[in-house]
């Protein structure tokens, strides 16, 4: 295969004579014939390097065969016309992209059997060569939908599995992420397609190995697909999905993104794809829409992730923002988490509970129980900035929590490096404050010092200052006087 070689004849005049023949032979019944005519001359054109003519013969020979329904003839013209020897790149490429064209015909008219041998047949042509990329991806994408359509369809639970497991895997297969000859919407789309059905696959998987919606990891399960997904996402170039005419785009891919993280109960991250989405024009136009319905949830979110400096940038940022004003609601919860007071659990419930288990982020039991955890951790941060001894049995009345409960959260908190604390179990008693080393206390006195020795410089200047002004008022008083 090469379109290198310089052309030596012009077969135009020779095609222009005899594709109206063959025509009338192959219309009149006897289209072997006719195809014998034609293949004859196509391999003095494509022997003579005439692209031009190649194209039109090939086309034509695939053209007369698929007028006559014959299947079997179609399939293997193009099976022979892409395997003859010199057979120039351009020419397949034409009659290839020429019989994708007729395939949603073919399923309608001729039932998917014959539809499924022609599309396998394109897929063995174009396989490992380079120049029909493109169109192997995309009949592909139409046998790997296909198949996603069987496992919709199946009866049979396993069956439903392995047909959607095809389909994930046809996709997976294709690396459009360097394919040249593609557009680059089309490569995203194609992307996006694939993560879907990775996450499709996955939670069927998660659910066979018992993982439910708890969100704790297991061994096997779907966690191969997740992380597919993730690296799915990572070939998705976020700069192009900002442009307005690709929206849909940018809105398909972050949803794929959340179902990601969600799964890892990465909140924050959850968060801030929702930031991307509320930042889209047509979301954030429709101020009573999408939305709003967006900026709800990026509070849900992000009051649901673990304190840390990027947790806490983004809450302070948000609360500032005219738009959450606008949300009384909502507004008041952030206050809550941006404001260094406790916040007594059963309080949180009676204001906000009823409206926020009705909610979808808060109708899953795991999601409550985390902002219960989250509110427990920001009183604990609070109480750690007000005080630096606490009895146990205190701490633990502030927090509505038991003894136990208690001791495991802000153990948790200390490993995290959230706050420092140490508890004395004998005496019953949480220290907030670390024993300061020799160093520091040398470095505070230093510093207390500097501070004394600077209000002692400021008050004798002022001292100066005022004896200065007192001998001026009496050398005044004296020259009058005098």
């Amino acid at each position: 295969m090469s379109d290198n070689k310089k052309q030596e004849k012009d077969f135009t005049a020779e095609v222009d004579a005899l594709l109206p023949e063959a025509d009338k032979i192959a219309k009149s019944g006897k289209l072997q014939e006719a195809l014998d005519k034609l293949f004859v001359l196509e391999k003095q054109t494509r022997n003579a390097a005439d692209l031009a003519s190649t194209t039109r013969l090939a086309k034509a020979i695939i053209q007369y065969t698929y007028d006559a329904r014959n299947h079997a003839i179609l399939n293997s013209s193009i099976q022979t016309l892409s395997k003859k020897h010199g057979q120039l790149k351009a020419a397949i490429q034409a009659f290839v992209e020429q019989a994708i064209e007729w395939l949603p015909e073919i399923k309608s008219r001729d039932g998917v059997e014959k539809w499924l041998e022609l599309v396998e047949t394109l897929r063995g042509v174009t396989e490992g060569k380079i120049f029909l990329e493109t169109p192997r991806a995309r009949v592909t994408l139409l046998l790997s939908h296909h198949h996603e359509g069987l496992a919709k369809e199946a009866s049979n639970p396993q069956k439903s599995k392995e047909s959607l497991q095809t389909a994930s895997d046809l996709l997976s297969d294709l690396q459009v992420e360097t394919y040249s000859s593609m557009e680059r919407r089309e490569k995203t789309e194609f992307i996006l397609e694939q993560m879907r059905l990775l996450i499709a696959v996955a939670r069927i998987k998660d659910d066979e190995q018992g993982k439910g919606k708890d969100g704790k990891d297991t061994l096997g399960g779907g966690e191969a697909e997740w992380v597919k997904v993730r690296v799915g996402g990572r070939k998705v170039n976020e700069q192009f999905l900002a442009e307005k005419e690709n929206e849909d785009l940018k809105l398909k891919y972050y949803d794929l993104m959340m179902q990601h993280a969600l799964h890892s109960s990465a909140y924050l991250d959850v968060a801030k794809y929702y930031y991307k989405v509320w930042e889209t024009p047509s979301i954030k136009e429709d101020v009573n829409g999408k939305g709003k319905t967006a900026l709800e949830h990026i509070v849900y979110y992000v009051v649901l992730a673990p304190h840390n400096n990027e947790q806490s940038d983004m809450l302070h940022h948000l609360y500032v923002d005219p738009a959450l004003a606008k949300l009384e609601l909502h507004y008041n919860l952030v206050k809550c988490f941006v404001t260094k007071e406790l916040m007594r659990w059963p309080g949180i419930q009676s204001i906000y509970g009823s409206f926020l288990r009705k909610t979808p982020v808060f109708k899953v039991e795991k999601q409550w129980e985390d902002l219960h955890t989250r509110v427990i951790e920001h009183n604990i941060r609070v109480i750690a900035e007000y005080y630096s001894r606490i009895k146990l049995e205190r701490l633990r009345s502030l927090l509505d929590l038991s003894l136990k409960q208690t001791e495991d959260i802000l153990s948790r908190l200390v490993v995290s490096g959230t706050v420092w604390a140490r508890i004395d179990r004998p005496a019953g008693i949480v220290n907030f404050r670390s024993k300061r080393s020799a160093e520091e206390v040398m470095n505070d006195w230093s510093s207390d010092m500097q501070k004394l020795l600077g209000l002692v410089e400021k008050t004798w200047m002022g001292m100066n200052a005022a004896q200065a002004a007192q001998a001026r008022v009496k050398a005044a008083t004296a020259t009058s006087s005098s």
